[in-house]
C-alpha cells in the first residue's frame, strides 16, 4: 500500500479495522501512516481517550448533541476535525462551539460522483458537487467565528470501492473500467477547482484528503492531494481481490467449526452468516479461504445457524475441524468477533481486542 501511494501519507480508515490495538500497530509500522479517519462521534471520543490524535470524523453526526462527548477533548487540545457539507448545519455547529467555549476545525466534504446519461456513478454523500455550492458553503463558514476550515476531502468511491475484475462479470467489468477511465479526469478537475476556490476565498488548509484502498495509485498522482485514506487493504477483505490494478495478500479471516457431515463432500459448519453491507448480491457472502477448493452451496449460502461447504480435496475433514473464511468487507468482520488472533510465520503470537469486546460496536 505504501508503494501504491507514491510519496503520500496514508490516513487509516478506522471503520475498516475496528480495533484500537490494530490501529496502533499499523501507525507504528511506518511514519507515512499518519492519522485516523473515524466514522462516528462516540468512536472518535473512544479513540481520543485511547491516546490517538489527528482524528478526522468523516461522517457528520445526525444530531449536534452527539458531539458532546468530544468537547472535553477539543478543550484539551486534541486535533479532531469534523466533516461538514451543509451550510445551515455549520451555522448550528458554530453556535454549538460558542456555547461550549471551543473552536472546531472543519473539513469540507466535496462530492466526486460523476453523472453520466442515466447513471449516477458514485455514492450519495455530500451535496457540494459544483463550485457555486462550494462558494455558498465557504461564504457561510467565513461568518462563523468559532469554526476554522482545516481540510478538504473528496472521496472517489466509484474508483476506490468498486471492483472492475469480478468473476463471471466480463461485460460489466469492461463497462466499469470504461466509466472509471472517463470519470477520473472529471473528478480530478473538480478537486483542483475546489482547491482554487478555497485559496481564493482566503483559506489555508492543513491537509487535502482523498483516495481509498482501490484508488491509491490514481489519487496519489494529484499534486494538490497531501494525504490518502485507506483501510480495507490492511485486512484485504475479499471484495478487494477483484481489481485490475493491484493485488494484495489476504491478512484476515474467520473460522467456523464443522458440526455435521450430511454426505461425503458436504461439510456443514456451525453459524457463519456474516453478510457484508451495501447493495445486495452474492459477492457480499463470505468466501471460503481454506481448505483450497472448498466453496459455498450457491443455494444455501452462509446462514445464521449453519453454513454448508462443498469440498472434495485431499484434506481429511472431520467434525470439529475448522473451515476458514474471508469476509467481503474488512471492518465489519470485527462487528461479530471479540478477538483477533495474530499469526506470524504460522505461529499464534498473541491476541488483540476489537471494538466489540470493548462494547463499542
Amino acid at each position: 500500500m505504501l508503494l501504491r501511494a507514491g510519496n503520500k501519507k496514508i490516513r487509516i480508515a478506522s471503520k475498516s479495522v475496528r480495533s484500537a490495538e490494530m490501529l496502533r500497530h499499523i501507525l507504528g509500522l511506518n511514519e507515512r501512516f499518519q492519522g485516523i479517519m473515524t466514522y462516528a462521534a462516540a468512536e472518535t471520543a473512544y479513540l481520543a481517550n485511547q491516546g490517538f490524535d489527528d482524528l478526522l470524523l468523516a461522517y457528520p453526526p445526525p444530531r449536534l448533541i452527539d458531539l458532546d462527548c468530544l468537547v472535553p477533548f477539543w478543550k484539551a487540545g486534541k486535533k479532531i476535525v469534523i466533516m461538514q457539507d451543509d451550510s445551515e448545519r455549520i451555522k448550528e455547529l458554530d453556535h454549538f462551539a460558542a456555547s461550549n467555549g471551543i473552536q472546531i476545525a472543519v473539513c469540507v466534504d466535496l462530492d466526486l460522483s460523476v453523472d453520466f446519461p442515466g447513471l449516477h456513478f458514485g455514492v450519495w454523500r455530500s451535496p457540494i458537487n459544483r463550485m457555486p455550492k462550494l462558494d455558498v458553503f465557504l461564504k457561510v463558514l467565513k461568518s462563523c467565528s468559532n469554526l476554522r476550515l482545516a481540510a478538504l476531502m473528496g472521496y472517489e468511491a466509484q474508483i476506490a470501492g468498486l471492483g472492475d475484475q469480478m468473476p463471471g462479470q466480463g461485460l460489466k467489468n469492461w463497462i466499469i473500467r470504461l466509466l472509471k477511465k472517463r470519470a477520473l479526469p472529471l473528478l480530478r478537475a473538480r478537486r483542483t477547482a475546489a482547491l482554487q476556490r478555497i485559496r481564493e476565498a482566503g483559506f489555508t488548509l492543513d491537509y487535502v484528503n482523498g483516495g481509498g484502498t482501490g484508488s491509491l495509485e490514481t489519487t496519489s498522482e494529484e499534486a494538490g492531494v497531501t494525504e490518502l485514506t485507506a483501510g480495507s487493504g490492511f485486512f484485504q477483505s475479499h471484495l478487494f481481490d477483484y481489481y485490475s490494478g493491484f493485488t494484495h495478500r489476504p491478512a484476515a479471516g474467520f473460522a467456523l467449526g464443522i458440526s455435521r457431515i450430511p454426505k461425503p463432500g458436504v461439510f456443514t459448519c456451525h453459524m457463519g452468516g456474516y453478510i457484508a453491507s451495501g447493495g445486495v448480491g452474492a459477492e457480499k457472502l463470505p468466501k471460503v479461504w481454506l481448505p483450497e477448493g472448498a466453496v459455498l452451496d450457491k443455494n444455501e449460502g452462509a446462514g445464521e445457524v449453519q453454513t454448508p461447504v462443498f469440498y472434495t480435496g485431499p484434506e481429511q475433514l472431520r467434525i470439529g475441524d475448522p473451515v476458514f473464511f474471508r469476509h467481503a468487507k474488512a471492518g465489519e468482520l470485527c462487528a461479530h468477533f471479540d478477538t483477533l488472533h495474530i499469526i506470524r510465520a504460522g505461529v499464534l503470537s498473541g491476541t488483540v481486542s476489537t471494538y466489540k469486546s470493548e462494547l463499542k460496536c
